[in-house]
């Protein structure tokens, strides 16, 4: 049996990516790797107008994330599990959907470059929740700049998200639908999910999807 040694937590804004990984690392004793989305400069300007600001956001983010991967991999991966919010990966997500096509072809000259030097993890989990709970979700978190975000940039990031893990095979891939489901609040749904991640380690197939249903 593979042991995990390290995973990577994804899903759109508000789907609950740091809160799982939390409870992971703390499940598995494991040390975090947390997105730094807070201090990119260029963010709060982003969400007022993504037009004017995608490139530099989303360059400021490559690099971030890349400098992460980099300190990452200076570190034994098979001494203590390693839990993240998100892979390298992801960034072109946002690329895809924020960037023009001059943008696009100057960005992915840098991230086949770097992408190329960061490890891949052992599991992937990718969380997917509705628009309207990810909208829901968003305004309970209260983060000032985040109120900005529309409806309609959220269901984009949504399908963003689906169509790039549908074609996802870069690694091991658990598919999780948390619309229904709350795993700070439902001890019964985080320890479904959990034995769902365990379970990853002697399944044969590289992608799983599970719906996990609240009983509360």
């Amino acid at each position: 049996m593979k042991p995990l040694r390290y995973i990577a937590v994804e899903g759109p804004i508000g789907v609950g990516k740091t809160t799982l990984t939390h409870l992971l690392a703390e499940e598995f004793q494991g040390r975090i790797v947390l997105e730094e989305a807070e201090e990119n400069p260029f963010l709060p300007s982003f969400y007022k107008d993504p037009k004017s600001h995608a490139f530099q956001t989303q360059v400021f983010f490559l690099l971030s994330r890349y400098q992460q991967q980099k300190v990452l991999m200076q570190q034994d991966l098979f001494k203590q599990a390693t839990i993240s919010d998100y892979i390298f990966a992801k960034d072109r997500i946002f690329a895809m959907l924020n960037l023009s096509e001059e943008e696009i072809h100057l960005y992915d000259k840098l991230y086949r470059v770097l992408d190329a030097q960061v490890p891949k993890p052992d599991l992937v989990i990718f969380l997917q929740a509705s628009v309207d709970t990810l909208r829901e979700r968003i305004k309970k978190r209260g983060i000032p700049y985040e109120k900005s975000i529309s409806g309609q940039y959220i269901e984009r990031l949504c399908q963003a998200y689906n169509q790039f893990f549908f074609e996802y095979d870069e690694t091991p891939l658990l598919t999780v639908n948390c619309t229904e489901i709350d795993i700070v609040k439902n001890e019964e749904d985080y320890k479904n999910l959990l034995k769902e991640i365990l379970n990853m380690r002697k399944a044969k197939l590289d992608k799983h999807y599970v719906s996990i249903s609240s009983k509360t």
